[in-house]
């Protein structure tokens, strides 16, 4: 084996280790869950503008553990064939080859996470007026926390009450208006 394809195959084998290793940590530590008692700290955004949106960088771990895979990958290939057995010819092939990789990695993550974000974005805008039940009680001139459902999913957000007086839990609010993340509500 040489000196070329023992690179390629650090490269190829470091990226899918990466990956692998990042799924399965991912999903031993990434997520928490809620029982019942515990305190969330959740709020609703009120939005982006179109140029502000949160996206996918094209510099994240995925794309870059992408990268060093495919790099990798077709780096093996091409130096495995015998036109391309040059580090000359293959490492170049297959840099090019990662970069589409990569890039086709960065575009399809990118519109997935543009589209979820842009759905309920957009979706905040549209909940002045609906009712929401009071999961914390509002002290006078203070903050409290809301629910509400929105096609099927319940969420919950900060709350002001209009005007500043005290609500109890559970009660039967109305949201009025949004500002920044805080929603402020009436009782209905």
């Amino acid at each position: 084996m040489d000196t070329a394809f023992l690179i390629y195959l650090v490269c190829f084998g470091v990226g899918l280790l990466f990956t692998v290793v990042s799924g399965i940590l991912g999903g031993v530590f990434g997520g928490h869950e809620l029982h019942h008692g515990d305190v969330a700290d959740t709020h609703a955004e009120g939005g982006f503008a179109s140029h502000e949106m949160p996206g996918f960088s094209p510099l994240s771990p995925t794309t870059l553990a992408t990268f060093v895979t495919a790099f990798g990958g077709f780096g093996m290939v091409f130096h495995s064939m015998p036109a391309t057995h040059s580090p000359f010819l293959s490492a170049p092939l297959a840099l090019v080859g990662a970069l589409a990789v990569a890039a086709l990695v960065f575009w399809v993550f990118n519109t997935v996470f543009r589209k979820t974000q842009g759905s309920s974005e957009s979706r905040v805008a549209s909940l002045v007026g609906v009712t929401a039940v009071l999961n914390t009680s509002i002290p006078v001139n203070g903050v409290g926390e809301i629910a509400y459902v929105q096609a099927g999913t319940r969420y919950t957000a900060p709350a002001r009450a209009e005007g500043g007086q005290a609500v109890p839990p559970g009660a039967t609010v109305r949201i009025t208006r949004i500002v920044g993340t805080e929603f402020f509500v009436t009782p209905a």
